[in-house]
């Protein structure tokens, strides 16, 4: 029979998971329940997605703000520090700034404008222009910020004054608030930089080291070991993290690569079907109403097997029907065309012609997905089950 769908994505229901339970049990028992109920079965190929809470969840990889305010003190010596160009959020950076500022240490607080690099905004980008402040070249303090922009400017989906909302979180009002997007500007107030950028976090380190910084480092190097047996993250620190209690914040889940490979063993031993497995935070996609980059992770997928590597292997079909066989009607010559341009559609330098899709990675497409499907409140689906997703046209 021919088929009549393609991509096929289903929110699957667990337990509230909770520290030391046996996640990829858990996993297992609800989808193979699911997969009884709804009267589905699994294909070698389908693609199983948990979220990154699921795993750090049952690993209790947490950390308080006791933690993180020794991990910065054990890192960071004198009485002064410049922090760079942290993201605006309650969610993944308030709690961090306020651990910073228990330290004591003066702190010089650098952020990006008009936006930080997720794309929330600090002011009216019209109104900028209308005072011809340019971003690349003008600095200014929290004085002369509000001199311009007054106290009115709220984040259009939060409501919030993220600058009143860091300033706030000063002990002794050691935290001094500036504007500019020269990480250099750092060095003219403290020769220790902790960089709290994301994406960008490794060009301004070189930069600020370049420039003469004496210590240099990034929240991924915060709590990339265990404070006082705390959780951490060897490789991303405090990257990934989310609040929370008013106290604590949960880290980006370890050992990911060893939980999906263990997941993937358990679903082969149980079903007979060999199925990709990966693990999935921020999806990678923009909001066109907000302008904001969704991708608050440093990746977003922290641990996938190994046959989710690399990039999809499409043509784009609109492309052939406009053009190489818009004269053709016989659906098995237009398969045939399909399979010899997924087999050449290369040019001397091994690179895919136009005819190609976007180069996305596997992973970042994927999490995408899950992202939307699962959703990020109530719908109590932290696994998705994607089916067909390898399946293409000319397949069958």
């Amino acid at each position: 029979m021919t088929r009549t769908v393609g991509v096929v994505a289903r929110g699957i229901r667990t337990p509230i998971i909770k520290q030391g339970d046996d996640l990829a049990g858990i996993i297992v028992d609800s989808l193979c329940h699911s997969m009884e109920v709804e009267k589905f079965c699994l294909n070698d190929k389908d693609v199983l997605g948990m979220t990154e809470s699921l795993l750090a969840r049952a690993q209790g990889n947490y950390a308080t703000i006791e933690h993180i305010t020794e991990a910065i003190n054990k890192r960071f010596k004198s009485d002064n520090i410049a922090v760079l160009f942290p993201i605006l959020s309650r969610n993944r950076f308030s709690l961090l700034l306020k651990s910073i500022a228990l330290t004591d240490k003066k702190i010089f607080l650098f952020l990006s404008y008009p936006s930080d690099e997720m794309g929330n905004c600090l002011m009216d980008r019209n109104m900028m222009y209308e005072l011809d402040i340019n971003p690349y070249i003008d600095n200014f303090n929290e004085t002369e910020y509000r001199k311009i922009f007054g106290n009115t400017y709220l984040h259009p989906f939060t409501a919030v004054d993220y600058v009143k909302l860091y300033k706030d979180l000063a002990v002794n009002d050691n935290i001094r608030i500036y504007f500019t997007n020269n990480p250099i500007l750092a060095l003219d107030y403290s020769k220790e930089i902790l960089v709290a950028n994301i994406h960008d976090r490794q060009r301004t380190k070189d930069i600020v080291r370049k420039a003469g910084a004496q210590t240099v480092y990034g929240l991924d190097d915060i709590l990339n070991e265990s404070i006082d047996g705390s959780g951490f993250n060897p490789e991303y620190g405090l990257l990934g993290s989310n609040k929370a209690t008013e106290t604590s914040v949960k880290l980006f889940p370890r050992d990911c690569y060893k939980f999906v490979k263990k997941v993937q063993g358990l679903i082969k031993e149980r079903t007979g079907k060999l199925i990709e497995v990966m693990i999935y935070g921020d999806g990678a996609f923009k909001d066109p109403q907000g302008n904001i980059w969704e991708l608050a992770d440093p990746v977003v997928s922290p641990g996938f097997t190994d046959g989710l590597r690399g990039m999809p292997n499409e043509v784009k079909l609109k492309y052939i029907a406009d053009n190489e066989l818009k004269d053709f009607n016989n659906i098995d010559v237009v398969k045939e065309m399909i399979r010899k341009l997924k087999d050449s559609d290369y040019n001397k330098n091994g690179e895919r012609e136009s005819i190609g899709t976007t180069p996305r990675q596997i992973t970042d497409l994927l999490g995408s997905l899950f992202d939307l499907v699962s959703g990020s409140g109530d719908k109590g689906t932290p696994i998705v089950l994607v089916q067909g997703y390898f399946d293409n046209y000319a397949s069958e």
